[in-house]
């Protein structure tokens, strides 16, 4: 397994944590871009979107941030994400792959890349749905497809051949990368670098992890053991 120096992939900070992003500008340089939704910004208190947005903007610097629109009809979407672009010139626009109806927004993409906004279509799951947005990008702009590969693995499913078909797929436009979204541990990380990946996602606490890549299993093992003995002299076990 590669080290975390030898990753080819583009680590990006998942969160809506301004002091987070502050943090990984300031002393992380493992961290490329950012991403977020609202689900995010709602958890961390978030009520002003643009407010919010623009100060998250002059935070990140020159690295990459995605936005995502909260409309589901497509005019929404569309006149929303003009808006966020407009916004600096590393803001991406989340486009959710369908509305809330399970309608393709492939229109809207279309008609939002031919223009030259940059877009991350977001919560794909599917090949067929990595294919059809394939089609609606427009050759030379760059784009993201964030696959949320932590997601189909908790349907029991690997996430890896979907990955490689989809990376195949997107091969033939420059400029779009494939991100491997919801990983549920950090072993996820190498495994989207393995497969060619060019993006994963990662809260916090994977950054925090990645001190103990390549740590000594033995030492790791004993540290474990003092744990578990440590905590039960703490609680006052007796049998």
């Amino acid at each position: 397994m590669a080290g975390v120096a030898d990753l080819r992939i583009k680590l990006f900070l998942d969160g809506a944590d301004l002091d987070s992003m502050r943090r990984a500008v300031r002393e992380n340089p493992l961290i490329r871009g950012f991403t977020t939704n609202p689900t995010l910004m709602r958890k961390a208190g978030v009520t002003d979107y643009a407010t919010w947005g623009k100060e998250a903007l002059g935070i990140v610097g020159d690295r990459p941030i995605s936005f995502e629109v909260f409309s589901d009809d497509f005019a929404g979407m569309e006149r929303e994400a003009r808006i966020i672009h407009g916004w600096g010139s590393g803001t991406y626009v989340k486009i959710p792959v369908t509305n809330t109806r399970g309608e393709s927004t492939a229109p809207v993409v279309r008609r939002l890349t031919a223009d030259g906004v940059r877009v991350n279509v977001t919560a794909v799951m599917t090949v067929a749905q990595v294919g059809v947005i394939a089609g609606a990008l427009r050759e030379g702009v760059p784009a993201v497809v964030s696959v949320f590969a932590g997601r189909i693995a908790n349907t029991g499913l690997d996430p890896v051949p979907t990955m490689v078909e989809s990376l195949r797929l997107l091969g033939g436009l420059p400029g779009v990368e494939l991100l491997w979204a919801s990983p549920r541990e950090l072993l996820n990380v190498f495994q989207a670098n393995d497969c060619g990946c060019h993006i994963i996602t990662i809260t916090q606490g994977f950054v925090d992890q990645l001190a103990l890549v390549g740590k000594d299993l033995d030492e790791y093992s004993l540290e474990t053991v003092k744990m578990f003995y440590d905590d039960a002299r703490a609680a006052g076990y007796r049998l």
